[in-house]
């Protein structure tokens, strides 16, 4: 769910009695405090115009494993979790986000494209200008430079016929140390901590271990009141990879620098 069932009394001798009589009928009840909160997530196939996974079979299987730490308030501070079916669109800046990662640019269906995508309209769709117009078989078309394509999928979304998504290349990533609240510290953006992991419905079992290591760690190490991305500065980096055990690759490494050349700066398309 995106959110939970709550509950308002202005008693609070209704609190206790209210959660036994939830409990009894079956319902769990949990996510305040310092535990675990529900994810925030998309739709999946059923809302996004660019899914490559189903956002809510994420949750409902990571919630199943995680029922106790949504149920008891055993962290260090509350734990923002999110999930998202495309790679651009949601997930926000969560404490652990799971986050589609696709790998390779899109295959262009040229048979189709012509007949259903508004190439103007897909040009404009690429925050990087990594679309161009051409001519394929003497027909209308479009290319991707691929030096230049960042793997988005943002264009899937304006045109059905730039196919990205692929059991193979279609993956799943997970951030962490996202913040929108600035209590106690600034926000902060999420940073890549496990990359490629296998779209593998209908449990994700390999999301759910990831997730478990970075909870333990966190729950162990952290000092109250801390969120996780203000234990992560305490501690470092390398601690961090250490205490979850988690491999670090050279993809972890923020030194993107390309954008300045590459980011769709003008609104001007020619064809």
């Amino acid at each position: 769910m995106r959110n939970n069932v709550e509950f308002v009394t202005d008693k609070e001798a209704n609190v206790e009695p209210m959660i036994k009589e939830l409990e009894a009928a079956g319902h769990p009840v949990g996510g305040t405090g310092n535990s675990v909160s529900s994810l925030a997530h998309t739709q999946g196939w059923l809302h996004c115009d660019i899914p490559a996974t189903d956002a809510s079979g994420v949750v409902k299987s990571l919630m199943d494993e995680l029922f106790h730490d949504f149920t008891h308030e055993e962290m260090p501070n509350r734990v923002r979790m999110s999930t998202s079916c495309c790679e651009i669109n949601c997930g926000g800046q969560a404490d652990i986000a799971i986050v589609v990662q696709h790998t390779r640019p899109p295959r262009i269906n040229h048979e189709i494209l012509k007949n259903i995508c508004e190439m103007p309209s897909t040009v404009a769709r690429c925050p990087v200008a990594a679309i161009r117009p051409t001519t394929v078989n003497g027909q209308p078309s479009l290319m991707v430079v691929e030096e230049k394509c960042i793997v988005c999928g943002a264009c899937f979304g304006a045109c059905p016929a730039m196919e990205i998504n692929h059991p193979d290349y279609s993956k799943l990533a997970i951030w962490v140390g996202g913040k929108n609240a600035n209590a106690r510290t600034k926000p902060s953006n999420m940073k890549l901590v496990a990359h490629g992991l296998p779209n593998n419905p209908p449990r994700w079992p390999e999301v759910a271990e990831v997730v478990k290591k970075i909870l333990a760690a966190y729950k162990e190490g952290g000092r109250d009141w801390e969120r996780v991305g203000e234990w992560i500065d305490r501690i470092g980096w390398k601690a961090f990879f250490e205490q979850t055990g988690l491999p670090f690759d050279k993809f972890m490494i923020d030194n993107y620098r390309h954008a300045r050349s590459s980011f769709n700066q003008s609104t001007h398309i020619r064809f």
